[in-house]
């Protein structure tokens, strides 16, 4: 066995992550962006999508009842958008084409969420000293960074990394790898995109899950740029903290079938991110809090997770959802922008953001001054 150092105490895994929490990282948000395809699609315009003859062939009657009773039912959303092309044919493409739609797709989306991000900082694509994409509804190696960097003009030098497999939860572990980055080059100008073609990933049978999913889930980006120095807005994000719980792995998640993605759904996921979050709200520290943003995973789990956070409204998530459905990693941050854009005062409290996903497993980090 290993010997320690004489006077070296062995680190447990509590202490490990206290002293992660306790390592100062100063990483400022100089821009915050968000796109989506020009597509988009109302729940009776999906209703009239769910009644083509080749998707009715795939499910039972049973099952097409649903679909019709979920999508023209107040479920929370309003507009969904698609990036996949031929979507009135989604559901009978192969999984060489839902690939090559992502290949595609994936790239364009998560070079405008960035080209708006740069315009907003007035910092050139050439000036990213590093760029981290989180995806989970497409694989391609090399990752998304090597096409977006390409696409914009990101210098051959720059540090590029893909996370994926990460789920819903994605964004706000992108940014924990951004701060310490950021932490050990000071100067470096760090660029995150969370970016789903959910689209490329639909899936249909009669599993209740499965048929669920395909009235959540769209497609968007959303991309955000960070320094070591403050910028306009003088905010941070810091406080960074997970929690995953392998044993509930199969309540959601992604598995193959027939070469395609296929999203494991389980009717106790309002519940389990419920749990989860208040796991992590209890763990938030005494520094004030201004707002709650929280994942808009789908009105249920909003619903679960308000008295979690009460006082604080999910007033952005909520909103989130209506107009853009659940578009998996991107959500969270287009609720920030969301709450940003409305003037949410945080001079004497910080933002509190809360994502989660498969795994089970659930991130949270504050966005604040000081």
């Amino acid at each position: 066995a290993p010997t320690l150092a004489r006077g070296v105490e062995p680190r447990t895994p509590a202490s490990a992550a206290a002293t992660l929490r306790r390592t100062p990282l100063i990483m400022y948000l100089h821009a915050l962006a968000t796109a989506v395809p020009r597509a988009s699609f109302t729940p009776a315009a999906c209703a009239v999508l769910a009644q083509r003859p080749s998707v009715r062939a795939r499910i039972s009657r049973r099952s097409s009842l649903i679909l019709q009773s979920i999508l023209r039912s107040d479920h929370g959303i309003a507009t969904r958008h698609f990036a996949v092309g031929d979507v009135d044919r989604v559901f009978e493409l192969s999984s060489d084409e839902l690939n090559a739609a992502f290949r595609s797709e994936g790239p364009k989306l998560a070079g405008r969420a960035l080209s708006a991000a740069l315009a907003q900082a007035g910092v050139q694509a050439n000036e990213i000293d590093a760029l981290l994409i989180c995806t989970c509804t497409g694989y391609l190696c090399p990752g998304l960074t090597s096409y977006v960097a390409e696409q914009l003009g990101v210098r051959p030098n720059a540090f590029l990394q893909d996370l994926v497999g990460l789920g819903c939860g994605a964004a706000i572990p992108t940014l924990r790898a951004a701060s310490h980055i950021v932490a050990s080059q000071p100067g470096a100008v760090v660029a995150c995109i969370a970016v789903e073609i959910c689209s490329a990933a639909f899936f249909l049978d009669d599993d209740p899950g499965v048929l669920i999913s395909a009235c959540l889930f769209s497609d968007g980006a959303a991309a955000t740029l960070w320094r070591s120095t403050p910028g306009p807005t003088g905010l941070r994000a810091f406080d960074f903290r997970t929690l995953h719980r392998p044993a509930e792995r199969d309540k959601l998640r992604f598995e193959q079938r027939d070469g395609k993605l296929r999203n494991l759904l389980d009717r106790s996921v309002p519940e389990l991110a419920a749990a989860a979050v208040d796991t992590l709200w209890r763990e938030r520290g005494s520094r004030p809090v201004a707002g709650v943003v929280a994942h808009p995973g789908g009105r249920d789990v909003l619903e679960a997770l308000a008295p979690v956070v009460a006082p604080y409204n999910l007033a952005a998530s909520i909103a989130t959802l209506r107009d853009f459905g659940n578009m998996s990693s991107p959500s969270v941050l287009f609720a920030l922008d969301r709450t940003l854009r409305d003037g949410t005062d945080t001079a004497d409290g910080d933002l509190w953001l809360v994502s989660f996903g498969a795994g089970f497993s659930a991130h949270s980090c504050r966005v604040g001054r000081g």
